[in-house]
């Protein structure tokens, strides 16, 4: 086994650090807002509800959810950060709108272009076989029920979590207090106020995220006739997704924090809040979710049972794997944390960029590998992207203080 590994591993192409790091301008690292983001955020948010309004007219309680939190999260941002005034990214950089448009573009894989051929395939033999037994109302019907069941229940999971943390927000409060968190959470730092935010943005987050979905749903078609063949392709589509979502992931995170317009309109909120399951919506912030599951994801393309289901296992296992406050639900297996960095992250280095992930690890528990056996080894061993590329050390300081973190609250 460990010579087969040695051989594939000798057999791989190296990955090219000028095509995942490569950035037109200045590189500027950021993992957190300040004062002086405050003109970008707001119109981050401004087109945060520009977006929720066009996906969702035709659904009124989704929109004015989604408005209703887009009004609330200025305030919380000016009471937890301040307000500074300067002029915005978009008006400094214009050019760098067009630059995330060709980052995206350039960062598409083959399998995206795939899935959404296969969509606009179906719904052109939908309409040149008007004669057969579709039902397409009845699909899209069918649909909108698995769209708002997928919403609502991941809601009320995210709500369950809310709970047990306002319980324990002292907890909560101790655990961050002893992190890089410490800088933002103090004796005086209203914490409750910190793990509302979390849930707050999760929940923008979830509704932004979820938009290009509802969009597919209510403007395509979908047959009952091909109903088999058309999920059981998207399986086979979604299989070789899992082969290429950590390379198309380190790129696009990368840039999420090198780029200072793309961390400020589009993946700072996920650092914004503290690092908790609440937050957690398949690793995205509010303009970021959309734009990926527009321009990247091949998910939002799938036939609407497929997609609910990919939908409901990967946005409740992120916000699982996204619990790294010991103590508190959902809480996180201790052999999980063995094999994944994605914490280290979130407690203050920038890297890991990828998945990672490691399951060939020395620590990593043989029973917990096992239910983990069929995931492709680029999702296994994902860490290795980050290890060839920025030289990434596995054991490092931050990531051993959070494993003493669990060791020590929890049970």
């Amino acid at each position: 086994m460990r010579d087969q590994t040695k051989h594939t591993d000798m057999s791989r192409k190296k990955p090219n650090p000028a095509f995942f790091h490569k950035l037109y301008g200045e590189k500027q690292p950021k993992v957190t807002y300040y004062g002086k983001d405050f003109p970008d955020y707001l119109l981050m948010i401004l087109l945060s509800a520009l977006v929720v309004g066009f996906s969702y007219k035709s659904s009124r309680p989704m929109s004015m959810a989604g408005f209703a939190l887009c009004a609330v999260m200025p305030v919380v941002f000016a009471i937890r950060h301040g307000i500074g005034f300067g002029v915005p990214v978009v008006l400094r950089k214009p050019q760098e709108v067009l630059y995330t448009l060709i980052y995206k573009l350039g960062n598409l894989k083959p399998i995206y272009f795939i899935a959404l051929g296969l969509l606009l395939l179906e719904n052109f033999l939908i309409a040149v076989t008007p004669n057969l037994p579709h039902h397409a109302e009845t699909m899209r019907k069918i649909a909108l029920y698995l769209f708002y069941i997928h919403f609502l229940s991941i809601t009320l999971y995210r709500t369950v979590i809310l709970a047990d943390h306002l319980r324990k927000r002292e907890l909560v409060r101790e655990v961050l207090s002893q992190t890089a968190w410490q800088r933002a959470i103090k004796k005086e730092t209203n914490i409750t106020l910190e793990i509302l935010h979390a849930y707050c943005t999760g929940l923008l987050t979830h509704i932004i995220l979820i938009a290009p979905w509802y969009l597919v749903i209510t403007h395509a078609r979908f047959s009952a006739v091909f109903l088999p063949v058309v999920c059981a392709l998207n399986v086979a589509i979604h299989m070789k997704w899992a082969k290429s979502i950590n390379s198309w992931f380190y790129r696009d995170h990368w840039l999420g924090h090198n780029s200072e317009f793309e961390f400020l309109f589009l993946h700072g909120t996920h650092h914004d809040a503290i690092p908790s399951g609440l937050v957690a919506v398949a690793e995205n912030g509010f303009l970021e979710g959309f734009l990926r599951h527009t321009m990247g994801f091949p998910i939002t393309f799938y036939s609407p049972a497929v997609a609910f289901l990919v939908y409901m296992v990967e946005i409740k296992v992120d916000i699982d794997t996204h619990q790294y406050i010991p103590g508190i639900f959902p809480r996180m297996p201790r052999q999980l944390m063995d094999i994944a960095q994605h914490s280290t992250h979130h407690y203050g280095p920038l890297e890991p960029y990828s998945l990672g992930l490691n399951f060939d690890h020395p620590d990593a528990d043989e029973d917990f590998k096992k239910s983990f056996r069929g995931r492709p080894d680029e999702i296994r061993n994902s860490i290795r992207l980050d290890e060839e590329l920025t030289g990434f050390k596995w054991d490092n300081p931050t990531f051993r203080q959070i494993l003493r973190l669990y060791d020590k609250y929890h049970s």
